[in-house]
């Protein structure tokens, strides 16, 4: 007796095979041509053109310059959303590929292009399984994922999240060879958060240091006490990482400054950390102001949050991207502390990131470099992977 779940994994893979030349052209045609932030018009519209040659109806301008589509099954059921992101980064390409970038001090060293390659496949895909699919596959391509001003929240703004039950996005990812695929447990990204702290004191001459009060003195005791979060309050099992990333105060030799500013970053694997984190912030600013006899300014803003892995959804995700590529796919825990606005929908909704290799052959690539050079094949084994879990996920 024939396995239909064979079958449908054949047809998958050879319907994704079939289009690869065609998802590369496209996504060199990205490369090429990389915009930053919310600036994806051109994007947007290659975006928008090649889902109209499929016969769907795209809604453009969601969240500025984002593109969704609503691909809906024969059935009533949920609503599964699938997310590519489109933005480049301020980067100036090293690769010297023939589909280098146009424009000097930009590119696509995050592999983007790769993404929204891979989910215009997932989009030829889906319609030919409407009679299998109980619900709703929304694809969003989102602007504005390397930027603080998030595209994230502007797509949600405007609806992209509503109604939606499931939540997934990929990433390619160097380390691994391209075609492999990991699943995460847990966080699979960290929260990214900003501090701007100003340490007020009293100028003075050098010579006269006991007329004054010394923001400077100040702002190193309070940078040593700053550090002990995370080495001396936070579980070691779930850590975190507090970066002193700029600190300026004073002017010249022989004064000493009215003021001195600090600032960086915290990065943290859960909701529960990040707020920890925050509170004991404040509490030693407070704290080394009143001991130092200094007046401490915190500006403190939140980023976004974790991207927390539904370790349900993890659970059913195993055993369909294990029968579609024919081998083990084993979920472990992310090292990783990039941030990834992603999260913001996963806030709302159960969700999760998967990883596909990119790694080429020979090279040892990391993301946000200027000679990244994914390995192009990850788009077929991209295409794959979201075209499956949809189908599977929605015929449940």
């Amino acid at each position: 007796m024939t396995d239909l779940k064979d079958v449908l994994a054949r047809d998958i893979s050879a319907r994704s095979e079939s289009m690869e030349a065609h998802l590369i052209a496209i996504r060199r045609d990205i490369h090429a041509h990389p915009e930053l932030g919310f600036d994806t018009v051109r994007t947007a519209k290659l975006v928008e053109q090649e889902l109209l040659r499929l016969g769907l109806q795209p809604s453009t301008g969601v969240g500025r310059t984002g593109v969704m589509v609503d691909i809906v099954g024969d059935r009533r059921g949920k609503t599964l959303l699938l997310r590519a992101d489109m933005d480049a980064l301020p980067i100036h390409e090293q690769t010297g590929l023939p589909f280098s970038s146009i424009f000097p001090g930009k590119m696509h060293a995050c592999g983007h292009d790769i993404h929204t390659a891979t989910l215009l496949g997932v989009a030829a895909i889906l319609p030919h399984y409407r009679a299998q699919l109980k619900g709703t596959v929304r694809l969003i391509f989102q602007p504005a994922e390397e930027t603080p001003d998030s595209g994230a929240e502007a797509m949600i703004a405007d609806g992209a999240a509503e109604g939606v039950d499931l939540a997934i996005t990929l990433h390619n990812k160097p380390e691994l060879a391209a075609g492999e695929i990991a699943l995460t447990r847990g966080a699979s990204t960290a929260s990214s958060d900003e501090f701007d702290v100003v340490v007020h004191g009293k100028s003075t001459h050098a010579a006269r240091p006991h007329m004054g009060t010394d923001p400077i003195i100040a702002a190193v005791n309070l940078i040593s006490q700053l550090q002990t979060i995370i080495s001396r309050e936070l579980d070691p099992a779930n850590s975190a990482v507090l970066t002193i990333g700029h600190i300026h105060g004073g002017s010249t030799h022989n004064i000493i400054s009215d003021s001195c500013l600090i600032q960086g970053t915290v990065r943290a694997k859960s909701p529960e950390a990040r707020a920890h984190i925050e509170a004991a912030f404040k509490r030693i600013c407070a704290g080394v102001a009143l001991s130092l006899n200094t007046r401490i300014e915190v500006n403190y803003q939140r980023g976004v949050p974790p991207l927390m892995n539904d370790d349900a959804l993890i659970d059913a995700l195993e055993p369909i991207l294990s029968h579609q590529f024919g081998k083990p796919i084993i979920a472990k825990p992310s090292a990783s502390f990039g941030a990834e606005d992603f999260s913001l929908f996963t806030e709302r909704a159960p969700g999760c990131q998967i990883h596909i290799g990119s790694g080429a052959p020979g090279r040892d690539d990391h993301l946000h470099n200027s000679d990244y050079q994914p390995d192009e094949r990850s788009i077929h084994a991209g295409t794959q992977a979201l075209a499956r879990l949809a189908i599977d996920l929605l015929s449940q």
